[in-house]
């Protein structure tokens, strides 16, 4: 596999234009479809705060206009438009070029991924009627749990259409990689900020597979630290879904991976070179018509797929055990577009 870059943290998202002064594109039209929910307030914020956004537009069925106005305040670049109801969905999405969609219900304690998916597979199903008949080009990022299922929603959405380009939606597990990260520098006193650990499969319990063997800098933990520490960032959700205590998931976090994926999305529209990112793509490197591995970026989304690597064998197991999942999962996606 092709080395993966150092993960660009919150200091790229707010200063990530330093290098782009030569650039040939001098604005970049995002959408955020959710806007005034939990991750969509915080990963707006975050997004106004890039000087590589010149223009953001904010839609949810309630209250987007009231963020837009307290966004609008902001003095950086990027230039805020509120859309609200379903009626101003579509004026919302035109000439957008990154399409970020945290919509969705949240989890509560209890509750799993597949608990949110009747409720928010409607909304995704939605959102990408209209981005398909809007902006068929836009690169689209996918927030809203399950993510293993609502990307393949997305993508039939799309083949319905005749507008289908798998490089161009992509389901976000930053947070994956920021968690998996976090807990490893936690372990093994380093900056937090000096560490990449990919994190392959999907974005659910054991379809989340973090590559320990392949973290940089390089790692090692005995057999049941691994173990315990591949199951905490596989559960890490539930942790945060727990210490809420019926309050809502993972938002602030969450927001924050979602700004660092659609950053990297923007800087590789303008032509950076070698921008990385593990993301949930359709792909054919495992049984799993969908799997995250790191992506390489272009200006067309997926430049190319770096795969998997190589795997331990304890990594090895988990990619095996996380196929059954996640082809229940993207079947359960694929049969909701179908009947609906």
């Amino acid at each position: 596999m092709a080395a993966v870059t150092k993960p660009q943290i919150l200091k790229s998202v707010l200063n990530g234009a330093k290098q782009f002064s030569t650039s040939t594109k001098s604005h970049t039209k995002v959408a955020v479809m959710g806007a005034s929910g939990g991750i969509g307030q915080p990963l707006s914020l975050l997004l106004k705060q890039s000087p590589l956004v010149s223009q953001l537009n904010l839609y949810d069925i309630v209250h987007t206009l009231g963020v837009a106005a307290d966004l609008s305040h902001i003095n950086s670049k990027a230039k805020v438009t509120g859309f609200v109801g379903p009626d101003q969905l579509k004026s919302s999405l035109e000439g957008c070029e990154v399409v970020i969609i945290p919509a969705g219900v949240p989890r509560k304690p209890g509750m799993t991924r597949d608990d949110l998916f009747n409720i928010n597979a409607s909304i995704v199903r939605d959102l990408a009627v209209a981005c398909a008949e809007v902006c068929p080009k836009a690169l689209i990022g996918i927030i809203a749990n399950p993510v293993n299922s609502t990307v393949p929603i997305a993508s039939e959405v799309f083949k319905k259409a005749g507008v289908y380009d798998p490089n161009r939606i992509f389901g976000i597990t930053t947070l994956d990689i920021v968690r998996a990260n976090t807990f490893i520098a936690e372990l093994k006193g380093l900056d937090p900020t000096t560490v990449n650990c990919p994190v392959i499969g999907g974005h659910a319990g054991i379809t989340i597979i973090p590559l320990i063997s392949q973290c940089m800098p390089g790692v090692s933990f005995p057999t049941d630290q691994l173990k315990a520490l591949t199951e905490r960032i596989q559960e890490a959700g539930t942790e945060v879904v727990k210490a809420k205590a019926g309050a809502g998931s993972a938002t602030l976090s969450m927001a924050m991976a979602g700004a660092r994926f659609a950053v990297s999305l923007i800087r590789a529209l303008r032509g950076e070179q070698g921008v990385v990112e593990c993301a949930y793509v359709r792909s054919d490197l495992t049984e799993s018509k969908y799997f995250s591995t790191p992506i390489l970026l272009g200006a067309n989304g997926i430049e190319k797929n770096l795969g998997l690597g190589n795997l331990s064998d304890y990594e090895k197991q988990l990619v095996t055990a996380s196929i059954p999942e996640l082809k229940k999962n993207i079947k359960k996606g694929e049969e909701f577009v179908q009947k609906n």
